[in-house]
């Protein structure tokens, strides 16, 4: 009898075992409703007027209290939300919707707390931006969560809400077409210390635009789709070349899978969805093929292919009278154009000199100059160009995931 009874309740046992084993497995399993979800990788699949969500499978700790949605693409109207939520928040809902949950929206900047209407909060953001969610360490032992918010690394404010004892989770919602992000579940956060560093160090001011790029320091990295050539991720200088800082250069750190990195100059106003020399008032040297490319979707053999560790660059050599265009500047004019010698010039003789001085070319029509492009420290060809209205400014492209190149706008400095 005794026996029996010890066999049976080892049987109780055993399926008391199992159940706790099936509850923690549904507890600790994510949930998504119209969001397509590839390994980190989330993506809208969702309807006309269809909202997206998607929540972690485990809720911020003490020990993870941070995380981070990287935007690869803004869709068609970026409406991105990136917060905290309840375990079994309604996925028909944006995070920060309903009671209990928080968050920060892209295509406003706004947060939203427990409420459809939201307060001004930051900046909004868009492709190639990071949002970052967390809860400060201290908020654990008081049961009241103090949920902070960054972007691009940066602290953009705070808000307090309460912490239920199951925890707040992770969440992401997407509501138009072609929204795609990278998710970062265990973020770290760096120190103010460290992020002054950073800033330092990426010299942020150097660069005028990027599109599915993202800098960190000298490293540019396309964070685009990759899929088509309307995906190009373009990263532009702040400021054109001129006689002072003539050249700069670009080390392959990663080719990515197919190497679609292209080093060239173009005017300002460029298209950020066009390689480098494919539209008008551009050229540029593509490494996947080694052909330059001057103003039209057609390239001309040029030079070798460059590979990983190649380090490719671009200059200009200037006439020696050549007057620098307070234009060019993007941020601040400047007070005198003044004429600086390079140490590159092309050679001319006295008499074609004097002939420029006496007819000189009209300013709007831009100078010739040639632009001349080197592979590891060897010039390797020159092209003649026109100099748009503004200057020409130092351009970068990328069009295959995983490229990475390691830039150098002055070289030549010190």
């Amino acid at each position: 009898m005794d026996d029996l009874n010890l066999h049976y309740r080892f049987l109780n046992w055993r399926r008391r075992i199992r159940e706790i084993r099936e509850v923690r497995a549904v507890r600790y399993q994510e949930r998504a409703k119209h969001i397509l979800v590839d390994g980190d990788t989330l993506s809208y699949h969702g309807g006309s007027g269809e909202v997206g969500c998607y929540v972690a499978p485990r809720p911020l700790t003490r020990d993870n209290n941070y995380f981070e949605v990287s935007i690869v693409d803004s869709g068609v109207r970026g409406t991105i939300a990136v917060g905290l939520v309840p375990q079994y928040y309604s996925l028909d809902h944006q995070p920060g919707w309903l009671p209990d949950s928080v968050a920060y929206h892209a295509d406003d900047g706004k947060l939203y707390s427990g409420r459809a209407k939201g307060r001004q909060f930051g900046t909004k953001c868009r492709s190639g931006d990071r949002i970052g969610c967390g809860i400060e360490p201290g908020s654990f032992e008081v049961q009241t969560a103090q949920v902070f918010f960054t972007k691009n690394g940066k602290r953009v404010g705070s808000t307090v809400m309460p912490l239920s004892p199951e925890g707040l989770f992770p969440a992401v919602g997407m509501h138009s077409l072609g929204e795609e992000v990278r998710l970062h579940l265990h973020a770290e956060l760096g120190t103010e210390d460290e992020d002054t560093a950073m800033l330092v160090d990426s010299l942020e001011e150097e660069w005028g635009r990027l599109h599915d790029v993202r800098l960190c320091g000298t490293l540019l990295e396309y964070v685009g789709k990759g899929k088509s050539i309307v995906d190009v991720g373009l990263a532009q200088a702040r400021r054109p070349l001129s006689t002072r800082s003539h050249y700069f250069e670009l080390e392959i750190v990663d080719p990515g899978e197919k190497c679609y990195i292209a080093l060239g100059l173009a005017r300002k106003d460029y298209p950020k969805n066009r390689h480098p020399g494919w539209s008008r008032g551009s050229v540029a040297y593509h490494a996947d093929d080694g052909k330059i490319f001057h103003g039209s979707g057609v390239g001309d053999p040029f030079g070798p292919r460059c590979y990983k560790g190649d380090i490719m660059g671009c200059g200009i050599m200037f006439p020696r009278d050549y007057i620098l265009d307070s234009e060019g500047d993007s941020d601040e004019a400047l007070e005198v154009k003044a004429a600086v010698r390079n140490v590159l010039y092309l050679h001319r003789d006295e008499d074609e000199d004097e002939e420029e001085e006496e007819e000189p070319e009209p300013e709007h029509e831009g100078r010739k100059v040639l632009v001349f492009f080197t592979r590891n420290g060897k010039i390797i060809g020159k092209k003649e160009a026109l100099v748009p209205p503004g200057g020409y400014f130092p351009t970068v492209g990328m069009l295959s995931s995983g490229e990475k190149v390691k830039v150098d706008l002055h070289p030549l400095s010190g």
